[in-house]
């Protein structure tokens, strides 16, 4: 196509500068392998917060890309990561998202795991003349703490959890995140689309109007988006008129005032994407977190969860609910817009999509997955092998 050619007067622009990802790379097993070495593997991904596991013993687990991240408090309170992998055969040693153990014991061989990852008992031990039960420890995985959420990462490339998100540090302090305190538990949502539809609707300003009544009701035209080096940034400011819907109108009209917000935050949603899957949605009376993790080339699982700080009011567990379900409703909406997509694209007739210049999040998260995986440039799909070239 002319309009994806470089001319000599625009040498300097890349042509893919204005088009998305072509559609063979949210279905090729291949691509889908190359991702989860190059994007996955050095990205940070949320466990869980601090008050997860308060106490001696604590552990909470997350499976992603073939891993499992178990994270335990110790006896000297310090918050470690470790492969849920025993280094005897290989066994997982705890199953389920979270628990609290005084040692971390194999159910195989009933090898034994102190809470920092020492290997402190082997049954037998005599048997094994050249075990060193120093070198045999739990494989330790890279772990930051950033206001309060506990990252992890299997590949220690790249920036940190708080250097990506400095350029909102200010911003993001005054809604108290380290104090926050879970509210329910973590759900599993599976969806039957590829990891980055998901991202790309997630960051997508231009459906709010047609596809998001709700929204639309409560923002009018007030939402925005903007994208930082690592972050996508969204929001939206309530307006006054009273909605239509019967729980969005209750919602404007319960909030309370929180004290510890600037007034600008008083009436504000806002939304932070961290590269490549991981957003934080802060309302004034809640923060939940959400993650799209990959399954396969065309299934992904939703995993997300609400904190809160505390606050006895009626007023605010009322809108606390009130957000629940409106939120409820936009998911529903969005789950049908994406498995739209994931279809379509499916059809060949369908490689590239153009991009409006107000589709900034979406133009920045093609040319940084092209630059990783520089095979993304290609409209058609390469013949299989085109990784191992």
């Amino acid at each position: 196509m002319a309009t994806r050619t470089r001319t000599e007067t625009d040498a300097a622009v890349d042509p893919l500068d204005g088009w998305s990802l072509p559609a063979w790379t949210y279905s090729d097993p291949e691509f889908f392998a190359v991702e989860q070495e190059r994007i996955f593997a050095p990205s940070w991904q949320v466990v869980c917060h601090i008050s997860d596991i308060p106490a001696l013993g604590d552990w909470h687990t997350l499976d992603y890309i073939g891993e499992s991240v178990i994270v335990t408090r110790g006896r000297d309170d310090q918050i470690r990561a470790f492969t849920n992998v025993c280094r005897h055969r290989g066994s997982r040693l705890v199953d389920g998202q979270s628990g609290c153990a005084k040692k971390l014991v194999c159910p195989y061989h009933a090898w034994t795991y102190d809470l920092d990852g020492r290997l402190t008992g082997v049954p037998d031990s005599a048997s094994y003349p050249a075990l060193d039960k120093a070198e045999q420890g739990l494989a330790p995985v890279s772990l930051e703490i950033w206001r309060g959420f506990i990252f992890v990462r299997l590949k220690d490339e790249g920036p940190s959890v708080a250097e990506m998100m400095a350029p909102y540090d200010a911003m993001v302090e005054p809604y108290r995140l380290e104090e926050l305190q879970a509210l329910g538990r973590v759900t599993m949502r599976p969806r039957e689309v590829n990891w980055k539809n998901i991202g790309d609707n997630y960051s997508d300003g231009l459906h709010i109007a047609v596809a998001h009544p709700g929204l639309t009701r409560l923002f009018g035209k007030s939402y925005g988006v903007e994208a930082e080096t690592n972050v996508d940034r969204m929001w939206g400011d309530m307006v006054d008129r009273p909605s239509d819907n019967w729980s969005e109108r209750l919602y404007q009209k319960l909030l309370p005032p929180v004290p510890h917000l600037p007034e600008a935050a008083q009436r504000h949603w806002l939304y932070f994407k961290l590269w490549p899957n991981v957003a934080f949605d802060i309302y004034p009376d809640q923060v939940d977190f959400m993650q799209w993790l990959p399954v396969s080339p065309t299934t992904s699982v939703i995993r997300e969860i609400s904190y809160v700080l505390e606050d006895d009011r009626r007023e605010m567990r009322a809108a606390r609910y009130l957000n629940w379900r409106i939120n409820r409703q936009v998911n529903a909406e969005d789950t049908v817009l994406i498995t739209r997509v994931q279809q379509g694209m499916a059809s060949r007739s369908f490689t590239m999509g153009p991009l409006s210049d107000k589709e900034t999040c979406l133009r920045h998260f093609c040319k940084r997955m092209r630059d990783i995986i520089p095979h993304a440039r290609e409209e058609h799909q390469p013949p299989a092998g085109w990784s191992r070239a």
